[in-house]
């Protein structure tokens, strides 16, 4: 009996390795077929240094393991430097059109795209789209190798998905994963449902494609989720059909123009839920309505409970945004709601949202207030006799949407100030000011609350 134990064993083994081997996937073929259509993207920007470092803007007292990585050290003096970063990215079409992220040619001032057959060309920059972290790219070259693109609303949670990019300067590395989770909304990114997969993402393989089995972009390659700095399991991509219609219109008129509601939302909880009569915890519960928004005009009121969008369930109150990011302005959008336990349904015809100069739903407030998308707040001029009781110049808070806003504490009633030295008495001093702010660095912004004047933290993203 031990004898035919021993002999079952190795056989047994061997069939389980082969069923699973025959389950796995073989990307080879895949490889070999759209990498030709994938690039290397590196970047120079030209700053100012007052520290001597390396001309690949490296510290001297980096240590020698990681200079290995940025190239040859070579001593330049205080003054101009020349500040590099690295990306992916993937042919379009054959004339030269490239996908990236934003966040890999921000700041830019030299743009050079490395081919697949090792030719090195300059690159200029048609357009680019922070709020989806998009920038689309020309090369002047003919008949080059194109991805094909599929269609990322078609994905499925559990599908294989392919990453071909440049992680650390690796040029062509590939990884695969499946697909853990679709529509993800991450912190100040509310315009993108995010494509979640554990497929290994590290710096250098942003802008790349994500692909199918198919060998079809279903996503460019965005964000990770670190408390590492590096790979954790937990990737974001952005959707194939949302970037491309970003990329349309950033070729035909260099802008982005997206559908905008004017309501301030929140989450249904359970108890919220209850409160309201609802079987389920579910929807996007409006707080607030923005005056003269195309929300206001349609008959939206504060307390209602928006359950579907043209018809797509809105089970969270992120998945609004989406849905309305993605309507052209000027269409009539159908918005199903609870009401006083009874549902209703509105048409809406969907404004424009401002951009971050305040072009768009600016002009479909009343005129004395303006809605910055970049600090994620809707503030207005002081009225006369406000400023006579006060005895001060600002701008009032009127709402505060997910954004830099709220994260800094802003509510509504609030009186702003000053923005980082620079005095607030309007809207034009606002907007200056916010359109002035450093990225990704806080500042100091000056607010008077209830009488009571104090100095709040403010961070606005790159």
């Amino acid at each position: 009996m031990s004898k035919f134990f021993r002999l079952f064993v190795p056989v047994f083994l061997v069939v389980m390795t082969a069923t699973a081997n025959a389950s796995l996937p073989d990307f080879r073929d895949l490889v070999k077929e759209t990498s030709p259509a994938v690039v290397n993207i590196s970047t120079i920007q030209h700053v100012q240094s007052t520290a001597y470092s390396d001309r690949y803007g490296v510290p001297e007292d980096m240590p020698e393991i990681f200079r290995h990585f940025f190239g040859a050290p070579g001593q330049s003096p205080r003054g101009e430097q020349e500040k590099t970063s690295l990306g992916s990215g993937f042919i379009v079409s054959k004339d030269g059109y490239i996908l990236t992220n934003n966040h890999v040619i921000d700041g830019a001032d030299e743009i050079i795209v490395r081919l697949n057959d090792r030719r090195e060309l300059d690159a200029k920059l048609i357009g680019a789209d922070p709020s989806t972290d998009l920038a689309v790219l020309k090369v002047e070259a003919d008949d080059l190798p194109i991805v094909e693109l599929g269609n990322s609303d078609a994905l499925e949670v559990g599908e294989w998905v392919v990453a071909i990019g440049s992680p650390f300067g690796f040029d062509y590395s590939v990884t695969a994963g499946i697909v853990s989770a679709k529509g993800r909304s991450l912190p100040n990114e509310n315009y993108v449902p995010f494509i979640q997969t554990d497929v290994a993402i590290n710096p250098g393989n942003s802008g790349g494609p994500l692909f199918n089995l198919d060998g079809e972009v279903v996503g460019i390659n965005s964000q990770i989720y670190t408390r590492s700095g590096g790979f954790m399991g937990v990737s974001f991509a952005i959707p194939i059909n949302v970037a491309m219609d970003v990329a349309d219109q950033l070729k035909s008129t260099g802008k982005v123009s997206r559908g905008w509601l004017g309501v301030v939302i929140q989450e249904v909880s359970k108890d919220l839920a209850e409160s309201f009569g609802l079987d389920k915890a579910a929807g996007a519960l409006v707080a607030q309505v923005v005056p003269g928004s195309p929300a206001d005009k349609a008959g939206l009121k504060s307390g209602d409970i928006i359950t579907a969008f043209n018809g797509e369930p809105i089970y969270l109150s992120s998945d609004l945004p989406h849905q309305v990011g993605r309507v052209k302005p000027g269409k009539v959008a159908k918005v199903d709601l609870v009401r006083n336990g009874k549902r209703k349904r509105l048409n809406v015809e969907i404004g424009v949202l401002a951009d971050a100069d305040g072009h768009g739903s600016g002009s479909q407030l009343p005129p004395n207030e303006y809605e910055s998308e970049r600090m994620g707040v809707v503030v207005a001029n002081l009225e006369d006799e406000q400023r006579r009781k006060l005895g001060f110049d600002g701008v009032a808070v009127q709402s505060v949407t997910d954004g830099p806003a709220a994260v800094s504490g802003l509510v509504k009633g609030d009186i702003i100030t000053m923005i980082h030295g620079e005095t607030i008495n309007d809207i034009d001093d606002f907007k200056q000011a916010v359109g002035n702010l450093p990225g990704d660095r806080s500042v100091p912004m000056r607010i008077v609350r209830r009488g009571s004047a104090l100095f709040i933290p403010l961070r606005v993203p790159e």
